[in-house]
């Protein structure tokens, strides 16, 4: 069980203290959906896998806003989007422009990848060092990019 683990555990306790209901059930939801991976896994989550887990609930929470937009539910796009920071308050800062670039770079270089067709390759080596740090979308496409160049 790592520091991300414990951090929601404290949070977990720290809400039900203080009453704060809406960091309560997204804590409580969150350790719903880490506990389900763990049954799938038949064991304890590292702190990159629950990372992932926190970066699933993000894109869920995401996707419900936009499609409450689209509906004109502005109470269920503020819900979602008050949801939504909670949840962002356990990722690591996010990674740069500048920075995203660099490590694409260097990964790259690393995994010695020549053309586009090394794309598998160099998002191999790269997402674990992202995830939560960048999208995935945004991710793929400056990587596609940088391979088309080189």
């Amino acid at each position: 069980m790592g520091d991300l683990r414990s951090q929601l555990n404290d949070d977990l306790k720290s809400a039900l203290r203080s009453g704060d209901k809406l960091r309560l059930s997204v804590v409580r939801l969150l350790s719903a959906v880490i506990k389900n991976r763990e049954v799938e896994k038949r064991g304890p989550l590292s702190d990159a896998e629950v990372l992932q887990a926190i970066v699933a609930s993000c894109k869920q929470r995401q996707e419900s806003i936009e499609q409450f937009q689209q509906g004109g539910r502005a109470d269920l796009v503020e819900k979602e989007s008050a949801e939504l920071s909670i949840l962002r308050s356990y990722l690591p800062t996010p990674l740069t422009g500048e920075e995203l670039r660099a490590l694409i770079g260097q990964t790259i270089r690393d995994v010695q990848a020549a053309s586009p067709k090394d794309m598998g390759k160099v998002m191999a080596a790269l997402m674990p060092k992202v995830t939560g740090r960048a999208d995935g979308k945004a991710v793929s496409a400056l990587v596609r990019e940088m391979l088309a160049a080189t």
